[in-house]
């Protein structure tokens, strides 16, 4: 089972930290989901994992050799992120066919066949320049980017930015089916959460730098419950858990909690109970919506 590593994660930019001492380990055969709000540091994070970005501290490894600027290595690795974050004339005049031929240069077991299908399926014109497409489009040729490359580990940055829900969808199908065929890992970074939520069998939480979490996420869903009533019962039917995001409306409470390996919630209490989703759960982590 191939592992990549991170250890002691540390970036900062003009004498201010936007990661703090992250320890990671990705295992092989899994699809993770790494959520945050924006600023939180996801981009910043993959970027360095797939030696796109130094860290000022830290190690990064796969299969115990480093990352950073280790052809050996990166040839199992690919970082497919917004094509809009391309900077520079280059990236603004280039064609799509022109920037799938320098892909297909990177990843030494591109698939050329899947590429030219999918070019096909989400009707690209390969002629156009990246500056010409939509953003929608411009998420659909990372996608083709991330399924071609065949690369055992693959990021992608918000690859349904701008997609509709059918091509959303259909994003989520090609990936299972690439995951299914294949065992490649893929870490997922998305916004759009709930409707993602089903294809993450691990899910990493990150806000202000930090891993809040990585859990498997139906092991993380069945111990998140929302409780609400009468702040005087909220309160004793909660004591002694972790507790998240308590919001208070008069006498009325309503708090979610996290518990713990061997712990239940009491039966005695006159209170509502619900599960609330991985969106919610998120929220509740993280303070706001996403």
């Amino acid at each position: 089972m191939s592992k990549l590593i991170g250890q002691g994660i540390t970036k900062t930019y003009g004498g201010k930290d936007v990661l703090h001492g992250i320890n990671l380990e990705l295992e092989s055969g899994k699809i993770y989901g790494l959520i945050g709000r924006n600023g939180a540091g996801k981009t910043t994070l993959l970027s360095i994992l797939t030696s796109q970005n130094p860290a000022s501290q830290g190690t990064v490894t796969f299969e115990g050799q480093p990352v950073w600027e280790n052809p050996a290595v990166l040839e199992h690795l690919c970082f497919s992120r917004e094509l809009n974050q391309m900077t520079g004339d280059n990236g603004n005049t280039m064609k799509v066919k022109e920037y799938l031929r320098i892909a297909a240069t990177c990843f030494p077991y591109w698939d050329r066949e899947l590429a030219e299908r999918l070019v096909k399926e989400f009707g690209l014109d390969v002629k156009k320049k990246i500056s010409k497409l939509s953003k929608g489009m411009l998420s659909m040729v990372t996608i083709i980017v991330a399924l071609a490359s065949k690369a055992e580990f693959t990021f992608m940055d918000e690859p349904v930015a701008g997609l509709d829900v059918v091509a959303r969808e259909r994003f989520y199908q090609l990936l299972l089916e690439e995951f299914t065929e294949t065992g490649r890992t893929f870490v997922i970074s998305t916004h759009i959460i709930e409707e993602a939520a089903d294809i993450f069998e691990e899910v990493i939480i990150v806000d202000q730098g930090r891993i809040l979490l990585k859990e498997n996420t139906q092991e993380l869903l069945e111990r998140s419950y929302h409780i609400s009533g009468h702040a005087e019962e909220v309160d004793a039917a909660t004591a002694g858990l972790e507790k998240h995001h308590e919001e208070k409306i008069g006498r009325s409470k309503g708090v979610t909690v996290l518990l713990k390996h061997g712990q239940r919630l009491p039966e005695q209490y006159e209170i509502s109970i619900q599960k609330p989703n991985l969106q919610k759960v998120f929220v509740s982590l993280c303070g706001e919506e996403a």
